[in-house]
């Protein structure tokens, strides 16, 4: 009882009143562990007790402990512990609550500031947690005792500690990879001074790792506070590659926008919110919440340039806020905007600005043609593009059409531009550079959003990649100019599908293989940037490079083909694929299509366990291709290939039950026929044969073997029959 009161005291917090209870209990356990050594009883009786008030013995250890540490007795608690230790030999069950004792104790000691004793009591709880693994607290609690031990050793002297806080911090993460663990490493490396190198050393080893979106946003924000623009800059980028379906990619453009403002870096920032602005009028508009975020960016960053008094600049600002609005929306913080533009307008004595849309874009269109300053010119051209997108949305589809035709002009205009920029000594590279990138990404936009117009489409992919060619080569473009390449083949192909006249549909495929043997060349250098194993390139690159060759009946695709037949890794879709186009009107190459489904069948045969769907589609498009319907006078050679593919059938209709009863219908029906039509011509052997081997297919019918049964079996006896009076005639050979 004296124990329970104790313990009962601790926990309403009341440590002070516990001693006294808890120091009778430890008298009367050790008066009864004395008496229990001098052995008064059995042998087995006494270990049972003994264990019992070992226990106990144990447990007052453990609340004395609890008191003295509530109490502030550092050295008292440290005692009691020591004696729970030396107990734990005897007592194995209770590692795991003597670890998780010791690091409450860590927690505490830690709240109230006192790092030394907490630092204690937390390498006391990891090194107890050792002791036994079969009765350890597990990784997951080791690891959160490590990463509260570093933290100790950070807040308490983070310099003459780190070395220790470093070494907590990385056993943490050996025993159990967790978020917390990474960014606390992170924490201390920048705390501590170390280079960029080192950093990204830490950030590479949690590439792998989950973490929320708002959890690396986290960590762009720490590394960019400690003024690590190169890493955080670089991290922050790689973040929208790991949440690409998230609705609140938007956070991480705002986080970056925010950073780019705070380190003077203006232009950059500007080139941000203009991505932003394309993208919200061609379907990747920021979620509300983010949207304001932004709103409140802009309109700070304007009333700044107010207060200087320059007004012109505020201007810009608050423009980049009205692009968000559509004509005609209602709403009060849009009255407010209007309000403060006409503020600025007033300064600047411009009384004649709130909406002039029809007339502006009349005027920029014309200085788009005049300006001989490339900067005026690019940023005409780019008002020009946010006015029409703005305009775009409100539009029908026939006034829409004009205008998309219209924003292909411009960007056609920037290309050449572009192009002609070079002559210009003020306009530098790093202006050429982020002009193209606009320019690119706004075309890159347009045919994602234009996607049920093919035409449209392949325009805008087109001028993307042409766009691209004035940027650096570096992977991020290398991966967009291949994509946009393969997309406008692909639109192509599609186009010359269509129901069209041979030489459009001959323009067409022309200008496809033109698209794809570029971009065979820019893969070829994307490729030695980094490991592409998954990636389709190669099999679209082939497939559609085939189809384009085969329907201008190129006397170069059996070259091409050669390749692929030497080609190890070819996937058994590739080649049925292959067979289909090799058939596809205009091509017709039935050579080419018997190749390919021989091989995909041999594929097929390989699989360590038969699909018996797929290879039944793949059979089934061989024999039609070999053994025509209709066809009597075949060769000898041709019939036995054949049989072979039947022979092949039945092997897998015998080996399982999945294989498709039509397609054994089929089978049992083309073996039938061809056997009939043997006998028609006086194939007597040969006709048996086959019917026989329908008759084979005939057994492994399911629920229709009955509607077949009789009439087939009725059917061979008759041929039988008349097979065997048919041989009866044939005079003997001398």
């Amino acid at each position: 009882m004296s124990m329970k009161t104790g313990k009962g005291w601790i926990d309403i917090g009341k440590a002070g009143l516990a001693d006294g209870f808890l120091e009778n209990a430890m008298n009367s356990i050790e008066k009864l562990y004395a008496k229990l050594r001098k052995g008064s009883e059995g042998e087995t009786d006494i270990q049972v007790h003994r264990a019992d008030v070992e226990k106990s013995l144990f447990k007052v250890l453990s609340y004395q402990a609890e008191s003295a540490v509530a109490q502030g007795d550092f050295q008292k608690a440290v005692m009691c512990v020591q004696r729970c230790k030396d107990m734990l030999m005897k007592l194995p069950k209770e590692t795991c609550y003597l670890s998780i004792l010791c690091y409450n104790f860590g927690v505490e000691t830690y709240e109230w500031k006192r790092y030394e004793q907490s630092s204690f009591w937390l390498s006391q709880s990891y090194d107890i947690g050792k002791m036994d693994m079969k009765y350890s607290v597990g990784k997951e609690m080791q690891a959160k005792v490590l990463r509260l031990l570093a933290t100790t050793y950070y807040e308490w002297d983070c310099s003459l500690y780190l070395d220790k806080a470093l070494k907590a911090i990385s056993l943490a993460n050996q025993e159990n990879l967790h978020p917390a663990g990474f960014f606390l490493k992170v924490k201390i490396l920048l705390k501590s001074g170390a280079s960029d190198e080192d950093i990204n050393s830490a950030l590479a080893e949690f590439t792998h790792l989950e973490m929320s979106l708002d959890f690396c946003l986290n960590t762009a924000k720490l590394l960019l506070e400690h003024g690590r623009e190169s890493v955080g800059f670089d991290f922050l980028k790689s973040v929208p590659e790991r949440f690409e379906s998230s609705p609140d990619l938007g956070k991480i453009t705002l986080l970056h926008i925010e950073f780019l403002l705070q380190n003077k870096r203006e232009l950059l920032a500007k080139q941000k919110i203009e991505e932003v602005i394309i993208g919200h009028y061609t379907g990747k508009q920021l979620l509300p919440e983010a949207l304001n975020q932004l709103h409140i960016i802009l309109w700070d960053r304007a009333a700044k340039h107010y207060e200087e008094k320059r007004y012109s600049e505020a201007l810009h600002w608050y423009n980049y806020s009205v692009s968000f609005y559509t004509p005609g929306q209602i709403d009060q913080n849009l009255a407010k905007l209007q309000r403060n533009m006409a503020s600025c307008y007033l300064h600047l004595k411009q009384v004649d600005k709130n909406d002039q849309q029809i007339v502006a874009i009349k005027a920029l269109e014309y200085l788009s043609e005049h300006l001989q300053d490339c900067r005026q010119l690019f940023t005409s051209l780019k008002c020009l593009v946010r006015l029409m997108l703005s305009k775009i949305m409100a539009e029908n589809a026939e006034k829409r059409d004009e205008d998309i035709n219209s924003i292909l002009t411009y960007l056609n205009l920037a290309h050449k531009k572009l192009a002609e920029s070079f002559t210009e000594e003020k306009f530098t590279g790093d202006m050429r550079i982020l002009e193209a990138h606009w320019f690119r990404k706004v075309a890159w936009n347009l045919a994602v959003q234009f996607k049920d117009s093919p035409e449209k489409m392949r325009d805008f992919f087109v001028l993307s990649f042409k766009l691209s060619q004035f940027c650096p080569s570096d992977k991020a473009v290398l991966i967009a100019q291949k994509t946009c390449l393969l997309m406008a083949a692909a639109v192509d192909l599609e186009m010359g599908r269509q129901q069209v006249t041979p030489s459009e549909q001959a323009e067409l495929f022309s200008q496809a293989l033109q698209h794809l043997q570029t971009c065979k060349e820019i893969w070829k250098v994307l490729k030695l940037t980094g490991d592409f194993a998954k990636d389709p390139t190669d099999t679209l690159l082939l497939l559609y490079e085939f189809e384009a060759r085969s329907k201008l009946n190129d006397p170069t695709l059996h070259n091409l083909m050669e390749s692929v037949w030497e080609q190890p890794q070819i996937e058994i879709k590739t080649l049925e694929i292959i067979a289909s186009l090799a058939m596809e009107p205009p091509a017709r190459y039935p050579v080419l299509c018997k190749k390919a489904l021989k091989s995909a069948l041999n594929l097929h045969r390989k699989q360590a366990v038969i699909d018996a769907v797929k290879f039944s589609k793949c059979l089934h498009s061989l024999i039609n291709i070999s053994l025509p319907t209709g066809l009597t006078d075949l060769d000898t050679c041709v019939l036995q290939e054949v049989w072979d593919y039947f022979e092949d059938a039945l092997s897998v209709v015998s080996s399982t039950d999945a294989y498709p009863e039509m397609e054994i219908l089929w089978l049992m029906t083309r073996a039938w026929n061809t056997g009939i039509f043997q006998y028609t011509v006086g194939k007597y052997k040969e006709a048996e044969q086959w019917c026989g081997l329908g008759m084979r297919f005939l057994n492994h019918l399911g629920s229709l073997k009955k509607t077949y049964e009789g009439h087939m079996v009725g059917l061979y006896s008759e041929v039988l029959d008349k097979l065997d009076r048919a041989k009866g005639f044939i005079p003997n050979e001398e």
